[in-house]
């Protein structure tokens, strides 16, 4: 984690056991109508994807993969809970596009709004169909900033499959950096090709008219 990025989730820990939940609550609404803002008054969509899973790094998040029952549309686990894919699907709302409605319509899982969308295999799928499946290398340049990259983790405790989203930072080396929750809340690290890379995607979707809703 970057010594800033720590700063700030100890100093926000800290205020959630002095304050609890309601101020995590404010902060995290506010952390998002922010990058909404800036998401509205950009024309880059990688980077405004970037951007927006980048803020989640100073959102700690306890690593939860159970079942819950969320509302449809525009449903989320609570912000305090996160798996890899809520990256990529809080990533993509504060954006305007919600990936539960859209897998839902895309008809890639099994009809379970409640989870389909926050599985990578169902991730997987959509990308292929309804973005670009793009080929799996070892060369860091073919990762482009907001690229979609899922892995198989042997070591994994609760899944072997995983999900992450290509920073625009680079590493010392020249790999990419990758924004992703592997269990220890959502980082930004130099984890590019530290796993078996199982699919390489890019989704830009027609950007909604209402961008400013993903700060709701």
């Amino acid at each position: 984690m970057r010594p800033l990025a720590r700063f700030g989730a100890i100093v926000l820990v800290t205020l959630s056991l002095i304050s609890g939940p309601a101020l995590f609550a404010k902060w995290t609404q506010a952390a998002r109508a922010e990058s909404a803002q800036q998401v509205a008054q950009s024309h880059d969509y990688g980077a405004d994807l970037v951007r927006a899973a980048r803020a989640q790094t100073w959102i700690p998040a306890i690593y939860n993969p159970s079942y819950r029952q969320i509302p449809y549309p525009n449903g989320d686990v609570p912000w305090y809970f996160g798996v890899c894919t809520d990256v990529i699907v809080r990533a993509y709302r504060w954006l305007g596009i919600d990936l539960q409605v859209e897998v839902h319509k895309a008809d890639v899982g099994s009809g379970d709004t409640n989870i389909d969308h926050r599985r990578v295999s169902v991730l997987r799928k959509f990308f292929a169909r309804k973005g670009r499946s793009l080929p799996v290398t070892n060369n860091p340049d073919d990762y482009k900033p907001s690229d979609i990259v899922t892995y198989y983790v042997p070591t994994a405790w609760f899944s072997k499959a995983h999900i992450a989203i290509v920073s625009n930072l680079k590493a010392t080396g020249g790999a990419p950096l990758i924004i992703h929750n592997r269990g220890f809340g959502v980082l930004e690290e130099n984890r590019l090709f530290a796993e078996k890379i199982t699919g390489h995607y890019r989704y830009f979707p027609a950007r909604s008219a209402a961008s400013a809703s993903a700060g709701k």
